[in-house]
């Protein structure tokens, strides 16, 4: 007789019920609040990273076919320096901070607290299945907190790796990892957390808000959106291109949310960026009877010769770019490509692999800005190039799209516009000269702002985002000021409105009772 396969056991509403009770009794016990236990949970999880960094590694080549140097950058050596950064400052963190008081509670001293909020819960994405479900948990365990993660199910080998290390290495009456697709997540929006913090898209962030508005949980969003690249004229382009392209295909094969979704240049640009004499060539070989189509072309040219050097001339077989995660999001892509409005502004790419979900790195000339691919995020490895008579018309394209990017890029040599485009373009995080890189800067604030999210967290950001801020303000006996207490007299009034607002002279007026 065959044996009967061991089903697992379903999630659902009562077992997420059961794993919050047990958290919280943790939680209330005072145990993930100590100095002493929140040092050995992030020693254990750098411990956890070190230890395992092949079946990490092998894990991220299963679900996205990632190249284990960016596996090892972008989220191995991240992850490890978000434990270390923390383990070195978190006693700095926690330390209260001195606040000033003023006249109204003189004599007194203040300070501001910062508390963990509780049982929190992270709901992580699959393009970086990895560092997006660690690196807030850091955070959280960095402020005190009780965990759960919810690794994404579209990274199952992610998933199942996470949670096999989480209940090995840490502490699992505190910090647990919960397995499964919809339902699973659903039956945890159900309970009450004292924080949530998801990654991932538009679509779901609502769903998730909704949940949490049950229970006025606060909530971190990070989300995405097409963040924009901005090429102005005169400037190093060789290494401008190469920055572009290991932010776009160079990062999960544009399969990030801060990739390079588009590029905005300028029409009379394209000239600069190859020889004069190739320029002339194409111009004899071509004769079209508008110059900005010429021009156009040739801006590509830097593009294709970078592009061709990295990934070869056959880049679907090349093992440094990551396949596309599944074969929904390969039709979704291919459905951008296939759209009449864009499908003859294919200048370079293009090709695809549907068995093995690989596409070329793809640039796309001239989009119009109502197609498909130009209204929603691409999330792969396609760039359209919008072309404007000057730059600063590119502010207007970004700004009129009515969302506000999760990045923003541009690259000049010139004071003037980098000042313009700070102060003009809203977005996450902007970066001048390069691409995604402030990613790695622990002291700036990760996060997005209107569609593209809303929180931040890296660094020190990531402990405040798991802590309430808790203001204390202690005073004595001494001083007791009579003027707070019934009955409220004239010269109690003109006292107050002197200590209020006034100079010194009317308040010696005031308590000596002169009109």
């Amino acid at each position: 007789m065959a044996r009967e396969v061991e089903k697992k056991a379903v999630f659902d509403t009562d077992s997420a019920k059961e794993v919050v009770k047990e958290l919280r009794a943790s939680f209330v016990a005072g145990k993930t609040k100590s100095y002493e236990w929140r040092v050995a949970q992030l020693k254990a999880l750098l411990k956890m990273t070190e230890e395992n960094e092949p079946q990490i590694a092998a894990a991220l080549r299963d679900d996205l076919s990632k190249p284990e140097l960016e596996s090892y950058i972008y989220e191995i050596a991240m992850l490890k320096s978000s434990c270390r950064l923390a383990l070195k400052e978190m006693k700095r963190w926690i330390m209260p901070e001195r606040a000033k008081t003023s006249l109204t509670t003189f004599p007194s001293s203040a300070e501001i607290v910062s508390e963990p909020l509780g049982v929190v819960l992270v709901i992580s994405a699959w393009n970086y299945p990895f560092l997006l479900s660690l690196d807030p948990v850091v955070g959280a365990i960095a402020a005190g907190n009780a965990v759960v993660l919810k690794p994404s199910e579209i990274a199952p080998a992610t998933a199942s790796l996470l949670a096999k290390l989480v209940a090995n290495y840490l502490d699992s009456s505190c910090i647990k990892v919960v397995e499964g697709a919809v339902s699973e997540t659903s039956a945890l929006l159900e309970q009450k957390w004292d924080k949530i913090f998801y990654t991932g898209n538009g679509r779901v962030a609502r769903i998730v808000m909704a949940a949490a508005a049950k229970h006025l949980t606060p909530v971190v969003l990070e989300l995405g959106g097409k963040s924009p690249v901005i090429v102005d004229s005169g400037i190093n382009l060789q290494v401008a291109t190469r920055r572009i392209i290991a932010g776009k295909w160079g990062c999960n094969n544009g399969q990030a949310c801060i990739s390079p979704d588009y590029i905005i240049t300028t029409k009379d640009y394209a000239p600069k960026l190859v020889r004069l004499h190739a320029y002339v060539n194409i111009c004899n070989l071509f004769p079209f009877n508008h110059f900005s189509q010429v021009l156009s072309i040739l801006q590509l040219d830097s593009f294709k010769r970078e592009l061709e050097q990295f990934y070869g001339k056959n880049p679907l077989e090349s093992k440094d770019l990551s396949r596309i995660v599944n074969s929904n999001h390969f039709a979704r892509l291919s459905k951008l490509l296939d759209e009449d409005k864009v499908s003859g502004k294919i200048v370079h790419g293009g090709e695809r692999d549907k068995n093995n979900l690989k596409i070329a790195p793809t640039i796309l000339l001239d989009v119009p800005l109502d197609s498909l691919i130009m209204n929603e995020e691409i999330f792969g490895p396609l760039l359209p190039i919008i072309m404007v008579d000057k730059v600063e018309d590119s502010f207007d394209v970004i700004n009129s799209s009515g969302t506000k990017p999760l990045a923003a890029y541009l690259f000049t040599n010139k004071e003037k516009l980098k000042e313009k485009f700070v102060a003009t373009v809203s977005a996450g995080g902007l970066v001048v000269n390069d691409t995604t890189v402030h990613l790695a800067e622990h002291t700036l604030p990760f996060g997005g702002v209107g569609d593209s999210g809303m929180g931040a967290y890296h660094g020190k950001f990531s402990f405040d985002a798991f802590s309430h801020k808790k203001a204390v303000l202690y005073r004595g006996f001494a001083c007791d000021a009579f003027v707070r207490y019934p009955p409220y007299t004239r010269r109690k009034l003109r006292l107050l409105q002197a200590l209020l607002g006034g100079s010194l002279l009317s308040i010696i007026r005031a308590l000596l009772g002169w009109s």
